[in-house]
């Protein structure tokens, strides 16, 4: 999953990380899985998965 953060900033916000969540079960419910929950900003990209929040 991938999305972006128009102010430049990527840092996941509360609902990107519940979003996240649901997402991730329901990929289980259809037997595969989610890798990865991807955040661009400005140059900049941070990873759910690297930061432990999936």
């Amino acid at each position: 999953m991938v999305h972006n953060h128009p102010s430049g900033f990527p840092d996941p916000s509360v609902s990107d990380i519940q979003l996240t969540k649901k997402v991730a079960r329901a990929c289980a419910l259809m037997d595969f899985d989610l890798l990865d929950h991807i955040i661009i900003g400005d140059g900049v990209f941070a990873s759910l998965q690297e930061k432990g929040l999936m």
